[in-house]
C-alpha cells in the first residue's frame, strides 16, 4: 500500500495521489494520519487519541418541559452522552418543549421561531441524537415538527449539490410502554436520512415497558443489561462514523 512507501513527498496524502490516485480509503487514512491519529485507522477502539474532535446534540422530544416530571427520554440521552463522553464526545442536550418551534417547512418561519437557532446547532454538530418517546405507537407530535423542519435542508446545498447535513451522523433513542419502539426508530431513520443525515449500524437504543402497565424508564432503580449494551454500541459506531465522515466529506456532483 501507498502508505508504506518511502515518504519522498511532503506527505502521506501526496505519496497515494502519485503513486496510486485518489483511492478513497487511502487518502482517508493519509488524512486521519495527518490529523495525528493512531495507524490503526479502521479499528474499533475509541480511545481518546483515536478520534477528532467531535460534536454532539441530542434532541429530547419529550411532551413534558422542563421542571415538570421527569423525563425517561431524557435518562436514555444521559446514558448515550456518558457512553460517548468515554471516547471524548461532548453532548449538549436541548429538550425541545421549552422552545417556541413553529409549523412549517423552511429554516425560518418568521417572527417567534426558536428553530433558526437550534438549527445553527444542529449544523455545528457532528452527531445529532435523536430521543423520541411512543406516543399512539408513532414518534410524538414535536419529533414530527422537528423532522418537518429539516425538510428544508433538501434544498440548502453547498456548491456541489451536498446538503447541510451531509457528513453529520444521526442516531436515535426511543422510550416508551407497550409496543413500537422498532416502528418508531424506522420512522425517524428514514426521515433522518432523507434530510441527509447518515445513520450508522445499530444506532438506537431503546426501552418499552409492559403493555399496559405505570412504570417509565426514568423509574426503574436499575438499568437492564440489554439496554446498556445497546446503548454502548450506539455510542461507539456513531462516534466512529461520524470520526470517519469529518475526516472525508461525501463526494459532491462536481
Amino acid at each position: 500500500m501507498c502508505l508504506h512507501l518511502e515518504k519522498t513527498e511532503k506527505t502521506e496524502m501526496e505519496i497515494c495521489q502519485k503513486h496510486m490516485g485518489w483511492l478513497p480509503e487511502l487518502a482517508l487514512a493519509a488524512k486521519w494520519r495527518e490529523h495525528s491519529l493512531v495507524a490503526e485507522v479502521f479499528g474499533s477502539s475509541l480511545r481518546k487519541e483515536n478520534i477528532m474532535t467531535l460534536k454532539a446534540l441530542a434532541f429530547n422530544a419529550t411532551l413534558k418541559r422542563t421542571g415538570n416530571e421527569p423525563s425517561s427520554t431524557d435518562r436514555m440521552l444521559g446514558l448515550i452522552a456518558a457512553e460517548m463522553k468515554k471516547a471524548g464526545v461532548e453532548t449538549e442536550t436541548i429538550r425541545l418543549a421549552d422552545h417556541n418551534i413553529l409549523p412549517g417547512v423552511t429554516s425560518d418561519e418568521g417572527r417567534g421561531d426558536d428553530w433558526p437557532a437550534l438549527r445553527k446547532k444542529v449544523l455545528a454538530a457532528d452527531i445529532l441524537i435523536f430521543g423520541t418517546p411512543i406516543w399512539m405507537g408513532q414518534p410524538d407530535s414535536i419529533s414530527k415538527r422537528v423532522l418537518e423542519r429539516m425538510d428544508a435542508f433538501l434544498e440548502e446545498t453547498d456548491d456541489q449539490g451536498r446538503m447541510v447535513s451531509y457528513g453529520k451522523v444521526a442516531a436515535v433513542a426511543v422510550v416508551g410502554n407497550e409496543d413500537g419502539a422498532h416502528h418508531v426508530s424506522a420512522e425517524l431513520y428514514q426521515a433522518l436520512n432523507d434530510v441527509g443525515f447518515t445513520i450508522p449500524a445499530n444506532a438506537v437504543a431503546y426501552w418499552v415497558g409492559e403493555a399496559m402497565g405505570s412504570t417509565n424508564f426514568v423509574d426503574l432503580k436499575e438499568i437492564p443489561k440489554k439496554v446498556t449494551t445497546a446503548v454502548a454500541m450506539l455510542a461507539r459506531n456513531t462516534v466512529h462514523l461520524a470520526s470517519l465522515l469529518k475526516a472525508s466529506q461525501y463526494p459532491g456532483e462536481k
